[in-house]
């Protein structure tokens, strides 16, 4: 009786693994994500057409609000680097709007996906703090404009003349065509000296106590004006610095373009040199006095 159960048991199975009743399942399986796809079209074909359209008419208006947005800022003169953030910005946001209204209209809730985007966006913020910093400033760089693109800077100990103005960096170049990259975070709240398209030259000199140091310093203001090294619209300075040990110290203040700083220098130098020297002007060399006493013994 149990060998004829077992029997019965295994040729049922075998039945069932047959390859006609497998093809059923197959068919029958298939029929029924057929089933499922005519009826999600049947009561949501309306409201994926009306989505679709939504997304398409919403992107492209978007993307002709961006260039609006674009050629408003130009038009008024703004930065480049702000009117193209502006611009693009402009049409993230409404995207993003676009997007949320298309899944509202198939019904389908967009509080998860704001709560994932959310949590996401605080994951990369605090990844990307520095990064986000950086950007924070250029922004605010380029919407106050504290120096702009030819103008002579100086932060954290650097010098250079602004080249390029970006969000994450500023480019400075020095004298010497060397290309400095400084984070806009470190500009930001540092303290910052901005001196237009000049930078300060001051040179130094001595000349012997036995001549009138206030005919030397017309003299110099003669020899600095005829070589033509300062800056447009600036003023020179020249005056009685020091009154040292060995000599009377002149002093000479001057803006110069930042681009030939010490090629002026060098030839503020030589120029002072030979007026001196065809005035027969000495440049003392220092001196000290000694006195020798000499103790009798007791």
């Amino acid at each position: 009786m149990l060998t004829t159960q077992l029997d019965n048991s295994t040729q049922q199975t075998t039945d069932n693994l047959s390859p006609t009743n497998l093809l059923k399942e197959e068919i029958d399986q298939v029929a029924n994500i057929y089933n499922i796809i005519i009826e999600f079209f049947t009561n949501y074909s309306f409201q994926l057409i009306g989505a679709f359209v939504i997304f398409i008419i919403g992107y492209i208006l978007a993307g002709k609000v961006s260039k609006w947005v674009l050629k408003l800022c130009l038009r008024n003169q703004l930065d480049i680097t702000l009117s193209q953030f502006l611009a693009n910005t402009s049409k993230m946001l409404m995207v993003v709007m676009i997007t949320i209204i298309s899944l509202s209209k198939l019904g389908i809730s967009v509080t998860p996906f704001i709560a994932a985007i959310g949590a996401i966006s605080l994951g990369a913020g605090l990844a990307l703090q520095g990064l986000l910093a950086n950007y924070a400033a250029g922004f605010n760089i380029i919407l106050i404009r504290p120096f702009v693109v030819g103008d002579t800077i100086t932060v954290d100990g650097v010098t250079g003349v602004v080249k390029e103005v970006l969000l994450a960096y500023t480019v400075l170049k020095n004298e010497d065509d060397v290309t400095i990259t400084i984070p806009n975070k470190h500009i930001v709240g540092e303290i910052l000296h901005n001196s237009q398209h000049d930078s300060l030259l001051e040179l130094k000199v001595g000349i012997s106590y036995n001549h009138n140091p206030l005919e030397v310093v017309e003299l110099l203001k003669e020899t600095m004006l005829s070589l033509d090294i300062i800056g447009e619209n600036r003023k020179l300075q020249v005056g009685i610095d020091e009154f040292s040990d060995s000599a009377i110290t002149l002093a000479i203040r001057l803006w110069t373009p930042t681009i030939n700083l010490y090629e002026a220098k060098y030839k503020a130098y030589a120029g002072i040199y030979s007026a001196l020297d065809e005035a027969k002007i000495h440049i003392p060399y220092p001196q000290r006095d000694v006195h020798i006493h000499q103790v009798s013994g007791q």
